[in-house]
């Protein structure tokens, strides 16, 4: 089904974009949500004109998007997140919201959390290539680091033979029970 969307939908589209989804992807989500309308003829009649208007306008904001990303494209933002102890799963979830701002912090950018493109809330622990939205025509990718600090700390402990054992001695362990 031929559909026109009236917002930036991460892997199917950007605002504007005529694009080809299944129907009952279209009827579920995007419909519903307001995301875009069927592509019939007076549709595209309206998008054609409303294009014209919002092209003079982007062309103004494309060179302030391109000045953005030379400044975030290719870098790399760290967020520290707490996880398990025996394995990579966090305790809570990295957000869009929470990419925005650590670039914010760490870069000095200021980014919207709808410009930011996770798809889906970033659970475990490494890197995470995220595509920022910064205009129609420009994007950027930025590394995000997701790392737990005391997970570092544990890792080197272990790395340098410096840390505490946790299992009990076995002679130790048969004098707790018959106590």
């Amino acid at each position: 089904m031929k559909v026109i969307l009236n917002q930036t939908v991460p892997k199917v589209g950007k605002a504007g974009q005529v694009v080809t989804v299944a129907g009952g992807f279209a009827r579920n989500y995007l419909f519903p949500r307001g995301l875009a309308v069927v592509a019939d003829r007076g549709q595209l009649k309206a998008l054609e004109a409303r294009r014209k208007r919002v092209d003079a306008r982007l062309a103004e904001t494309k060179s302030d998007a391109d000045t953005v990303k030379d400044q975030l494209h290719g870098k790399s933002v760290r967020i520290e997140a707490k996880a398990g102890r025996e394995n990579t799963k966090l305790f809570g979830a990295i957000t869009a919201e929470k990419v925005a701002e650590a670039i914010k912090e760490q870069l000095g950018v200021i980014v919207e959390k709808k410009q930011v493109g996770v798809l889906e809330p970033i659970k475990r622990l490494g890197s995470y290539a995220i595509e920022i939205d910064l205009h129609r025509d420009v994007d950027a990718t930025v590394t995000v680091e997701v790392f737990d600090p005391e997970a570092v700390v544990v890792a080197e402990q272990e790395a340098t033979g410096t840390a505490e054992p946790t299992d009990t001695p076995e002679g130790e362990a048969e004098e707790l029970v018959q106590a």
